[in-house]
């Protein structure tokens, strides 16, 4: 098929809007792709009230060739940057950056239907956590007034613009949709990668030897504490599994560090249950105290422990005659 003969593009739930009845134009050889330099068929829309107008910035051969939205240019399966998703499965940007080569790769590729795929399950699982769960609307929001930000803009209310400062980030002004597509420099995904592998660092064994237990979040009410057991206990012997479900939280202590760090070790590239996935981090070592202006304040045997009301010289205590 034809980039003429397009009908409908390749959009992300996101862009796309959340309103079923969008109404689209479309304008056959349009305009250039910002990628290959051809020309291809632009569709323009609103993808709600109060959004601004979006349009396809990239064709369709390119975006089924990195498995992207033709607008926004982030993975359709995850929603996540291309240098988030080729960093996490281990992909390497094949597309030449030279015109002339780019489009005879990007030619031979559309005709090949060549197209990112993952075969990894702990990297599924890994991009699972960083996606977002539901669309990000906002994203559709109008840009920020820029007369408004020099004091300028004399509109009001009127104006189609946001009235509020951008972000200060001067990163964010200079990424390009071309860094994008190829996953370089891309500043929204060295953001998100910085995230993740300090999340990673909740796994790595604590300093303190007497840690022994995992602490596992978002729970799924099927995770009982039978089918946590019965899953824990392949990595060594568990002394308790104490499951909190108000919080969907629990805990899995084991009676070795060996286990404990052989679990944590096992659930670095990502913790399936029952098909479901689940978060651990490390837990947190008992406290051993107050402490007074002098040291660490020393227990008492059960012989030497007075309550005030049984020691005289207790403040608020009555000494009878």
């Amino acid at each position: 098929m034809s980039e003429a003969d397009v009908e409908f593009p390749i959009l992300c739930e996101t862009c796309l809007g959340e309103n079923p009845y969008v109404r689209m134009t479309r304008e056959a050889q349009g305009s250039e792709c910002k990628i290959c330099t051809r020309a291809f068929t632009v569709f323009r829309w609103q993808p709600g009230r109060a959004m601004r107008h979006k349009k396809t910035e990239i064709c369709a051969p390119c975006a089924r060739l990195k498995n992207v939205c033709q607008t926004c240019v982030l993975d359709l399966e995850h929603n996540l940057p291309v240098q988030v998703r080729d960093s996490v499965l281990g992909v390497a940007n094949e597309v030449p950056t030279q015109p002339t080569n780019r489009r005879d790769y990007l030619a031979k590729a559309a005709q090949s239907g060549t197209a990112v795929t993952d075969t990894s399950a702990g990297a599924r699982e890994q991009l699972k956590r960083m996606a977002r769960t539901d669309p990000y609307y906002k994203r559709n929001r109008a840009h920020v007034c820029s007369f408004f930000v020099k004091g300028q803009c004399t509109r009001g209310a009127t104006c189609p613009y946001r009235h509020e400062m951008p972000d200060s980030s001067p990163e964010l002004a200079r990424q390009n949709i071309s860094d994008r597509y190829h996953g370089a420099n891309d500043p929204v995904a060295r953001r998100m990668l910085a995230r993740a592998e300090k999340s990673t660092d909740r796994l790595a064994p604590p300093d303190d030897k007497s840690i022994t237990s995992l602490f596992a979040v978002r729970l799924d009410p099927s995770l009982t504490q039978s089918v946590l057991s019965e899953h824990f206990a392949m990595y060594g012997e568990l002394k308790s599994v104490v499951v909190v479900e108000k919080s969907s939280c629990a805990f899995i202590n084991f009676k070795t560090r060996t286990g404990a760090e052989a679990a944590a070790l096992a659930a670095s590239d990502g913790c399936v249950v029952n098909g479901l996935s689940v978060r651990l981090a490390w837990g947190r070592p008992r406290p051993k105290g107050p402490k007074g202006p002098e040291g660490p304040v020393t227990s008492q045997t059960n012989e030497q422990r007075l309550y005030p009301s049984q020691d005289p010289t207790a403040h608020g205590s009555v000494k009878h005659q």
